[in-house]
Formats: C-alpha cells, structure tokens, sequence
C-alpha cells in the first residue's frame, strides 16, 4: 500500500488507517474475536497506523487493542491515540489529566510509548485553555519519551485555524471533512504545508451517510441529506457498484491527505476496504456522484460550542 510522509515528523504513513472506534462498539455490539482479528487483518493488509481513544468505548477500545497489540512487531505499526474526551459530555484537558490520560493509555495497551497523541474534540470547550495549559502539558510528555508528536483532532475548520494560528503542533486529524459529500478540509492544506504540520483525514463514509446501510440513531445529517446520499447510493448501485468504494478511493486519492482512516471490527470489511484501495477508481461513476451530492455540497452540522464552530452554509 502507498505511503506518505506525515509532514515534519519521522513517519511514512500508509494511504489507509485503522481506527479502533468499532472495538469501543460505537456503532454496533461487536464480537469480541472478530473484533481482535480485524486488528491483525488491518496490520496483514498492510495498514501501518492505529487510531483510538479513551472515549471510545469508554476505555473498551484501548483495553481490546491491549489483548492484541503485544503479539503484533512494534516496528510493523504506528499507534495514537487521544485525550480530554471521555464520555458524552465528559471533557477534562486540564494539565494534570493530560499525563494521568497518557498513563492510563499506555497502561491499557501494553505499550511504552505512542507515536501521536491528540486533544480529542477540543470544539466542546474553551479553546485558550488548550492552547494555554493543554498542548504544553502534553509536550513535556514528548520530553519523557512518552509521546513522540502531539496535536489536535476534531470537527470544526474553525477550530482547527485558531489551533494551527496559535499554537505549536505536529499533526491533526480532521473527520467527515474530506469525502464526497464535504471537502472543507481543503482549507487547512495550504497552512500545515507552510507550517510542516501533518495533516490526517479520517471517516470516508462520514458515519454511513456515504454507504447503503442504515444511519446510526446519533447521525445528524437532515432528511434532505438522507434524501441525497440515497440518490447517489442507488446511483451506485445501479452501476453495479458501492458508493462505500467510491467514497473510500476518493477519500485516499489525495496525496495532500497523508492518510485516510476508517475502522470496523468485522476483520472481512477491513479486508474489503483494502482491496478496494487498490482497484483502479471508476472516474465516470465518480463524476456521476460528485454531481448528484452537489446540491448538499459542504453541508455541514454544528458539534461543540456554537462560537467554536464555521459559519453555516447559505
């Protein structure tokens, strides 16, 4: 699979990721075995970089890559993980939670470093305070060899321009930002190529709306976007195709996204997803669904504190 630099740092990512989020069963109850073989068939496959957090399943997501990770060669992946989100409405960056938060993740995955640690959905609150006390308590954890690059993942393009304008950072990791139905994510090329900041992408499927199977009960998108997706779904479909490939090659087809992740915790979907990678994307049909999705083009939700979040599309 192709690699790509992540910026400034030491790291050749693959095209395509792991995200762990399904092992926290965020989206389905899971099957525990099939939950800790997809990890293996991810690193088989030949994806080299492993995505999770605390929030995710409330720790179950870290505790199941714990089970895994240690039979697996450090040298053959990259892990990262989060930090400051733990449920729902739980939120604490304060300075002294940063280095418990590291612990506790090493703790949980058996592992004596990471390779990327993130302020984990910083649009919830202020966002001086990550600049402030947050990211410094994080870059003494770099300091003790506990963490090699620090940065920031959420929702918002807001939020991630105050970051990259305020504060030093290595990577951050933006989601439903850059698929077929919303490339606002565009946006932060230019500024982390002049800053030598890695720039990650992640939820090509943003959250099912870009597959044929049914929307969680949380998804946000309105009944017009519903409408819309379908549409270029059956389009899809018609053509003998799955917009969930089409979403897939044309989220890890832009060489300025370092890497695109996606999880499951079946071990045959993640299979799929890297045979998918690597057919030859049907241009034809990728024109067809970009036009059908234009009139949703860059729809967008407000996650966070309004004040942290872009200006609604007119």
């Amino acid at each position: 699979m192709e690699k790509r630099r992540l910026q400034n740092t030491d790291m050749d990512l693959t095209a395509l990721s792991f995200g762990a989020s399904s092992l926290g069963a965020e989206f389905r109850k899971v099957d525990i075995d099939e939950a800790l073989k997809s990890v293996h068939v991810a690193i088989d496959r030949g994806m080299n970089f492993i995505d999770t957090s605390p929030f995710y399943g409330r720790g179950m997501s870290e505790v199941l890559l714990g089970q895994v990770l240690p039979d697996i060669p450090r040298d053959s992946y990259y892990l990262g993980t989060k930090l400051g989100r733990y449920a729902g409405q739980h939120f604490d960056f304060s300075a002294r939670r940063v280095e418990e938060s590291v612990d506790i993740s090493l703790e949980r995955m058996r592992q004596d470093h990471l390779d990327i640690v993130l302020c984990h959905d910083l649009e919830f609150v202020e966002m001086s305070q990550i600049v402030n006390e947050t990211l410094p308590a994080l870059r003494k954890q770099v300091e003790k060899g506990k963490v090699r690059y620090i940065g920031v993942s959420g929702y918002p393009m807001k939020m991630f321009k105050y970051i990259l304008a305020n504060a030093d950072i290595d990577v951050l990791l933006t989601y439903n930002h850059y698929t077929l139905q919303n490339d606002m994510a565009l946006e932060l090329v230019p500024i982390c190529q002049k800053q030598g900041v890695g720039l990650m992408n992640a939820a090509p499927f943003s959250a099912r709306l870009l597959t044929s199977a049914p929307l969680p009960e949380w998804h946000k998108a309105t009944p017009e976007v519903r409408e819309i997706a379908k549409k270029a779904s059956d389009h899809c479909t018609a053509a003998g195709t799955d917009i969930a490939q089409v979403a897939l090659q044309f989220s890890i087809a832009n060489p300025d996204m370092t890497t695109c992740v996606t999880g499951s915790a079946n071990p045959g979907r993640v299979s799929q997803w890297v045979d998918w990678a690597d057919a030859p994307m049907d241009e034809q049909l990728l024109a067809e669904v970009l036009e059908i999705l234009k009139p949703i083009h860059n729809w967008f939700y407000i996650e966070g504190r309004p004040e942290n979040n872009d200006e609604p599309v007119s």
